[in-house]
């Protein structure tokens, strides 16, 4: 499971931490259903700006290390990341639970969602059946579609590893309790972890592209 920690090493600036897009803008106006309502100008030109800086950055160390450990063994990731670092890296199998930026969504049928052609979605934009286009993505307050799949690949593991996650995130941080106890579970994130002291794991406290190239490369030997 990677978390922003994985991708902030590319660039990518994130909502948490000191100067990412939290200072930047007032979320309940640009991520919410309710900012949609509002003002969907100001919330497509939000995420156009995010998808203009994706456009701009390339998968780091950590990702290729990811997919170094698929040529190996089975890997599943579970990505609370919207961006398609992992996929343009290599990685085969990545599940995105709070939606992928790249992908626009009609705004008449959830499941109608198509691939967004640059970095801009405007309005305007329409899906096939006539309907506005808007980010495919999980804003605060919406429900996590993916969550149950997110479950049933946690429940699964032999080992569970986290990557870049302060563990805040709900309902994500949840998924190390769905995680068979048989399996270990390691977590990788600069972060001092005491607030998660009621999870399970072995904290190595580095940066993504430091220590997981090197954790990658013990498992595969």
């Amino acid at each position: 499971m990677t978390g922003a920690g994985m991708s902030a090493e590319s660039g990518i600036s994130t909502f948490r931490d000191s100067g990412g897009l939290w200072e930047q803008y007032d979320i309940a106006q640009v991520a919410t259903p309710e900012a949609w309502a509002a003002d969907p100008e100001l919330v497509l030109d939000f995420y156009n700006k995010r998808r203009e800086q994706l456009l701009k950055v390339e998968p780091n160390a950590g990702h290729y290390a990811l997919v170094a450990l698929e040529q190996k063994y089975e890997v599943q990731i579970i990505t609370q990341n919207i961006d398609d670092l992992h996929e343009r890296a290599g990685s085969a199998n990545v599940l995105h639970l709070h939606g992928e930026l790249r992908k626009a969504r009609s705004t008449g049928r959830d499941d109608l969602i198509i691939d967004i052609d640059g970095a801009y979605l405007d309005p305007g934009d329409l899906c096939p059946e006539g309907f506005q286009l808007r980010p495919h993505v999980v804003w605060f307050g919406e429900m996590v579609p993916e969550i149950l799949n997110a479950q049933r690949i946690a429940s699964t593991a032999d080992h569970f590893l986290v990557v870049g996650t302060s563990l805040n995130v709900y309902p994500a941080n949840g998924l190390l309790l769905d995680v068979p106890e048989t399996a270990p579970i390691t977590l990788i994130d600069l972060g001092d972890m005491s607030h998660a002291a009621h999870y399970r794991f072995d904290h190595i406290q580095a940066a993504a592209t430091e220590a997981l190239p090197a954790w990658v490369a013990k498992m595969i030997v």
